[in-house]
C-alpha cells in the first residue's frame, strides 16, 4: 500500500495504519455479540434474571447506536489520531471494568463503557478507509472494512461458546485486554491525522434530541421480543422515539452547519444504497439470531454447537468480503449486489420448509450461502453510496448510514422475533390435550414452534426479495458523478494516494 501523506504533510505508511485500524476496531466490533451464548453461566455468576442480564447486549446496542451519530461531529472537530486512540482507551477502560467486574452493576457499567468506544471506532475506520483511498480504489478498502464489520460479529457467538465451555467468563474480556493495549501504544507511532478537521461547536439541543429520538427507538424495537407490540412501554418509547427523530431530523436541515447532515439523501445513488444496505441488515441479523433458537429448541443443540454451526458463514463472510471490494473496483456494484441478493434470497428460501430432523449439515451450507449473498452486497453498496458524496460530506454519510442500518437491524430482529412469537402462540394446542393426550400434545407443540418459525423465515424472504429489487436501482459504474476531481486529488493527496 505503500507510503502517503498525513494532514500535515508528513510521509506516513499506509499499510500499517489500515493494519491497526482494522485489528482496533475488530477488537471492538467483536464485542457486540461475544456474549450472546454466555447469558445462562453470567446469570448464574451474578444471580440475574434473563431480562436482566440481556441488558449486556441491549444497553451496548443503545449506547453504540446513540454514539453513531455523534461520531460525525467529532470526527469532523477532533484529529483522527487522537480520536481513535481515546475511543480505543475508552474501550479498554470499558472491557477493564467488564474482566474484574465483582457484581452485575459493574459488569453493565463496563458494557456501556465499551460501547462509547465501539459507536466512534466504526464510523473512524470506515471514513478512513474512504479518505486514505482513491475513488477508484475504495471497493478494496471497504472490502478490507468489511473483514471487521461482517465478521467480528459473526463469530462472537461461536468464539464465546468455546471460551465458556473451556474457560470462565472473564477471559472474554481478558483475552482482549492485550490486544487492545498493544494497539494503543502502537497508535503513538502508527496512527496520522489523515482527515481534515474544523472547529465547528457543539449544538447541545441536536445531541439531546439525537439522544432521546434514536435511544428511544432502539430500546423500543429491542422490547417488542418480549413484551409484544401492543406493550405499553413499547409503543410509548416508538412513538418518544419517532417524535424526537424527526424534531432532530428538522433541526437538522434547518441549521447552516447541521450536526448530522441530512442531505446526503439528495444523493440518488446514496439513498439507494443506504435503503439496501439496511434491508439486508433487516434479513440478516433477524435471521442470525432466529436459526440458533430453531437448532436449540427444536434440535437440541448446545449454544455452542448452534454457534459453531454458523461459522462457516462468518468465515465466508471474512474471505469474501477483501475479494468482493476488489471486484466492486473492477465491476461497480449493481452487478454485485443483483447476483448477492439473488443468493440470499434462495439461499432463504428453503429455510421455509425445514422441519426437525433437518441436516444440520444443510443449515450449515445455506447459512454459507446466505452469508456469500451478503458479503457480495454490504461493502460494495456502502462504498458506492459513498462515492457518490463529496469529501467533506464522508463522515456524515458514514454516520447516517450506520445509524440507519443499526435501527434496521433492531427492526428486523423485532419484526423477525415477534412473527415467531405470536405465530407459534396461535398454533400450540389447548392446555387439556396436555392431560388428554400427552404424545400428541408434543408433537403438536413441535409443529406449532416449527410453523412459527416458516413464518418468520418467510418474512426475512421477504426483506431478502425487497433488496433484490431494490439493487436494479443501483448504478452500473463504482464511479460517481457527484465526487469532483478536485475532491478525490485532494483525498489522494492528504490522506491517501502513494
Amino acid at each position: 500500500m505503500g507510503n502517503a501523506i498525513d494532514t500535515n504533510g508528513k510521509s506516513y505508511n499506509r499499510g500499517l495504519l489500515v493494519a491497526l485500524l482494522l485489528i482496533g476496531t475488530f477488537c471492538t466490533v467483536l464485542n457486540q455479540t461475544i456474549l450472546s451464548t454466555a447469558f445462562p453461566t453470567l446469570m448464574k455468576a451474578f444471580d440475574v434474571s434473563t431480562s436482566t442480564v440481556q441488558w449486556l447486549t441491549t444497553g451496548f446496542l443503545l449506547v453504540n447506536g446513540i454514539m453513531i451519530p455523534i461520531s460525525a461531529w467529532l470526527i469532523t472537530t477532533i484529529s483522527s489520531k487522537v480520536l481513535y486512540m481515546s475511543a480505543m482507551s475508552i474501550f479498554l477502560l470499558g472491557t477493564v471494568i467488564c474482566w474484574s467486574a465483582v457484581n452485575f452493576p459493574m459488569l453493565l457499567i463496563g458494557r456501556l463503557i465499551q460501547a462509547v468506544g465501539v459507536g466512534v471506532s466504526m464510523p473512524l475506520l470506515q471514513t478512513m478507509m474512504l479518505t486514505i483511498f482513491p475513488a477508484n480504489k475504495r471497493g478494496t478498502a471497504m472490502g478490507l472494512a468489511g473483514i471487521v464489520i461482517g465478521l467480528a460479529p459473526a463469530i462472537g457467538p461461536t468464539l464465546s461458546g468455546w471460551v465458556i465451555d473451556n474457560l470462565t467468563w472473564r477471559d472474554l474480556f481478558g483475552m482482549i485486554i492485550p490486544i487492545v493495549a498493544i494497539v494503543i501504544i502502537a497508535s503513538f507511532w502508527v496512527m496520522r491525522s489523515v482527515l481534515e478537521t474544523k472547529k465547528a461547536p457543539l449544538d447541545i439541543w441536536s445531541v439531546l434530541l439525537s439522544t432521546i429520538g434514536f435511544g428511544s427507538m432502539l430500546y423500543g424495537f429491542s422490547s417488542v421480543g418480549d413484551d409484544g407490540w401492543g406493550s405499553a412501554k413499547v409503543l410509548s418509547t416508538l412513538i418518544i422515539g419517532f417524535v424526537f427523530v424527526a424534531l432532530f431530523v428538522w433541526r437538522q436541515l434547518t441549521m447552516d452547519d447541521p450536526f448530522l447532515n441530512f442531505r446526503v439523501y439528495k444523493s440518488k445513488e446514496f439513498t439507494v444504497s443506504a435503503i439496501l444496505s439496511s434491508v439486508v441488515m433487516m434479513a440478516m441479523v433477524g435471521v442470525e439470531m432466529v436459526i440458533p433458537l430453531y437448532l436449540q429448541i427444536v434440535k437440541g443443540m448446545s449454544a455452542f454447537h448452534s454457534g459453531l454451526t454458523l461459522l462457516a458463514g462468518a468465515l465466508m463472510m471474512g474471505v469474501m468480503s477483501p475479494i468482493t471490494g476488489r471486484a466492486f473496483d473492477r465491476f461497480g456494484a449493481k452487478r454485485l449486489a443483483i447476483m448477492g441478493m439473488f443468493l440470499l434470497t434462495i439461499g432463504t428460501l428453503p429455510f421455509a420448509w425445514i422441519t426437525k430432523d433437518t441436516s444440520t449439515l444443510y443449515i450449515v451450507i445455506l447459512y454459507a450461502v446466505r452469508m456469500f449473498g451478503i458479503a457480495m452486497v454490504m461493502m460494495p453498496a456502502t462504498t458506492a453510496g459513498m462515492n457518490a458524496l463529496p469529501m467533506n460530506l464522508i463522515s456524515h454519510g458514514t454516520a447516517v448510514n450506520n445509524t440507519q442500518r443499526q435501527v434496521a437491524s433492531s427492526v428486523g430482529t423485532a419484526i423477525l422475533v415477534s412473527v415467531l412469537t405470536n405465530v407459534t402462540k396461535n398454533n400450540i394446542p389447548a392446555k387439556h390435550v396436555l392431560t388428554t393426550n400427552p404424545l400428541s400434545y408434543a408433537d403438536r407443540a413441535i409443529n406449532a414452534t416449527l410453523t412459527g418459525y416458516h413464518a418468520a423465515f418467510w418474512v426475512a424472504i421477504g426483506f431478502s426479495f425487497v433488496a433484490l429489487i431494490v439493487a436494479f436501482f443501483l448504478k452500473g459504474s463504482n464511479r460517481s458523478t457527484h465526487v469532483t476531481d478536485q475532491s478525490t486529488d485532494e483525498a489522494a493527496t492528504k490522506g491517501g494516494a502513494a
